[in-house]
């Protein structure tokens, strides 16, 4: 009987006796064989030398599909471990996944790696592949496997393999004299690897925890192309010119302080008058769209978490209870369940409906010290939270409302494009079917209704309701995670939120979750990033900088700074015992947008001369043409 194999597109291909998935992609297209990865097979990851015994669906996955990248770097994370081993025989392997960008290996050794250390393992990636050593599956019972393991000496190999069932199937793989444990799969051979990176080390707990050893992590990166490797080195150099931690750092915006604690920003004034701008505009467009502000505790008593669930699901992510009058009291995670309580605090009539509540909430926490990353990952934040919530036939306009309000937001700072993904219902899920197609289809009509191009991620939505995720790119390609339209069946239940309906009984409300900056810190970063940290002319701290070129122009400065001033912008005199061109170079590497230089010409004419960061001079003119033409660029 013929085997009959479905590919992507819905065509067939017959076979008298069974193939192996690259012969399937050799006779599509040579050129598709060398380029793939791995197959999928009936939803299955495999190898290419997988044996197709029985129908089947086909997916022939390449280094352009994310899945075709995941397995292309965890290959290339087992070929670095093997020159590790190589070059250092007594260091303990650990794990090496594929992560976001290439990928990372732990190892256990006395010392940290050197930059010299890595050219000589990099060098040695280099000669494994020249060698095309074959991945090779096996599989074995774990009393197998653990001899194996154990007459290596590897003793995290036999940690990993102590925790899995004594009837479970193990695999490994084996490229030359190097074998790991792993469920696969992995490229055909090492020659496939054709340009190779080591980025950086650092280190690492063992499972992420602090009270494991601290491992030395491996980071790389590997393409298919010199070409390729070449331009994401480019862009790292563009991404580290950019980088928010630098900025902050050079613009004096904010910093940390291990005595505060890790993860704690500390807020300068350069950055605290940013972050002020940002929450006086947010707060002045939330009350024009007719939400109410409220602002609610930092701490909450554990009955109200054990309501909302936290306590069951999400209590290692809290921090550790405080003791207040015999009661447990937490750091909040989340500002809905103080929303819902606002809610709960009276009875509602449809009438009433939709109720819109906004905080500039700031919630805690715990995030593993190795995961802090700048004010992208923290652990206190400040999340721009509202709920609405409404009766199910407003769905839809609120929803619409909620898009056109995010991206206009977003683009009042500057974004101009954007990525958004429709997240459906998971597997595992609470509320009823009913609800959860309402709501689906409310997210969805909206976004057919505006016109806006969407990815679904089938399955993707959190369990207790579906959701659109807005990304926003930036100038170097990147997408940032901002705005979160998330419906929640799962908190009006647990919390019993009620309104009562024209037929006079109780009804629970629909409430939509959503987030248009997400965390104010993240937002922060991704905005300093975007704009390089020119920042647009309405959020920069000092607008305007007036330098005189003597003391004698001094007073003629300060007349012009109280001018500005008193048209509301935000100016200073830079009246030190500096030469012109030294002031005018601190103001570009404080990326202030416009100085005004003024000297013995200037003040007599009654001029000052502009000048505009990164443009240079903008020439001599009066103040009021200097006031039209800054108004007019901002």
């Amino acid at each position: 009987m013929d085997i009959k194999i479905t590919l992507p597109d819905g065509s067939h291909k017959q076979y008298a006796q069974p193939v192996t998935a690259l012969q399937v992609a050799n006779e599509i297209s040579p050129r598709l064989a060398d380029a793939a990865v791995c197959a999928e097979v009936d939803g299955k990851l495999r190898d290419l030398d997988f044996l197709l015994e029985q129908d089947a669906s086909l997916t022939l996955h390449t280094f352009k599909t994310e899945v075709g990248k995941e397995v292309y770097w965890h290959s290339t994370a087992h070929l670095m471990a093997q020159a590790v081993k190589q070059l250092f025989p007594d260091v303990q392997v650990t794990i090496g996944p594929a992560i976001e960008q290439g990928f990372y290996y732990d190892f256990d050794r006395d010392r940290p790696f050197t930059d010299e250390e890595l050219l000589q393992i990099e060098e040695r990636m280099k000669e494994l592949i020249k060698d095309e050593l074959q991945y090779s599956r096996r599989e074995l019972s774990k009393a197998e496997a653990i001899d194996i393991f154990k007459n290596m000496g590897e003793l995290y190999k036999l940690e990993i393999l102590d925790e899995i069932p004594d009837d479970e199937t193990i695999s490994t793989y084996q490229q030359g004299d190097f074998i790991d444990l792993c469920r696969g799969p992995h490229i055909g051979n090492t020659g496939k690897i054709k340009a190779v990176k080591l980025l950086k080390t650092s280190g690492a707990y063992w499972r992420g925890d602090e009270k494991n050893k601290m491992l030395h992590r491996i980071y790389g990166i590997s393409f298919p192309s010199q070409k390729e490797l070449t331009a994401y080195l480019e862009f790292l150099e563009l991404a580290a010119l950019r980088d928010h931690r630098k900025l902050g750092k050079d613009l004096d915006l904010f910093s940390f302080d291990e005595q505060v604690g890790g993860g704690l920003v500390l807020w300068h004034p350069n950055g605290g008058m940013i972050r002020h701008l940002i929450e006086s505009y947010w707060k002045e467009e939330h009350l024009r769209q007719g939400y109410q502000l409220i602002y609610t505790p930092h701490i909450g008593r554990s009955d109200l978490w054990e309501t909302s669930g936290h306590l069951g699901f999400y209590q290692e992510n809290m921090y550790s209870a405080i003791e207040v009058d015999g009661q447990d009291y937490y750091l909040k995670p989340m500002n809905c369940p103080f929303h819902i309580a606002v809610y709960n605090s009276g009875h509602h009539s449809y009438r009433e409906l939709p109720i819109r509540l906004a905080e500039l909430g700031t919630v805690y926490r715990y995030e593993r010290s190795g995961v802090l990353h700048g004010l992208m990952r923290v652990r206190g934040f400040t999340q721009d939270d509202a709920h609405i919530i409404c009766r199910p036939d407003q769905l839809d306009e609120e929803v619409e409302k909620l898009i056109v309000f995010s991206l206009d937001m977003l683009r009042h700072f500057g974004f101009e494009e954007f990525l958004i993904y429709l997240s459906t219902q998971p597997e595992s899920s609470v509320g009823e079917p009913e609800d959860w197609d309402k709501a689906t289809r409310s997210l969805a009509n909206s976004l057919d209704k505006l016109g806006l191009q969407y990815d679904v991620d089938e399955g993707g939505g959190a369990f207790y309701g579906p959701k659109i995720d807005i990304k926003i790119k930036d100038a170097i390609g990147r997408a940032w995670q901002c705005t979160t339209i998330q419906f929640d069946f799962n908190l009006p239940h647990r919390f019993e939120m009620q309104y009562i309906g024209a037929d006079n009984t109780a009804h629970r409300p629909f409430m939509i979750h959503r987030a248009i900056l997400g965390s104010v810190e993240r937002f922060f970063a991704s905005l300093l990033e975007y704009h390089g940290g020119n920042l647009p002319l309405w959020l920069a701290p000092t607008q305007i900088v007036i330098m005189p070129i003597t003391d004698d122009q001094e007073e003629y400065a300060r007349m012009l700074n109280d001018k500005f001033q008193l048209l509301g912008f935000r100016s200073q005199v830079d009246a030190r015992n500096e030469k012109v061109g030294y002031k005018i170079r601190e103001a570009e590497l404080k990326k202030i947008p416009y100085m005004c230089v003024v000297g013995k010409k200037e003040v007599e004419a009654e001029t000052l001369t502009l000048r505009r960061h990164t443009e240079g001079d903008l020439g001599a003119m009066n103040f009021d043409e200097a006031i039209k033409l800054i108004r007019s660029k901002a």
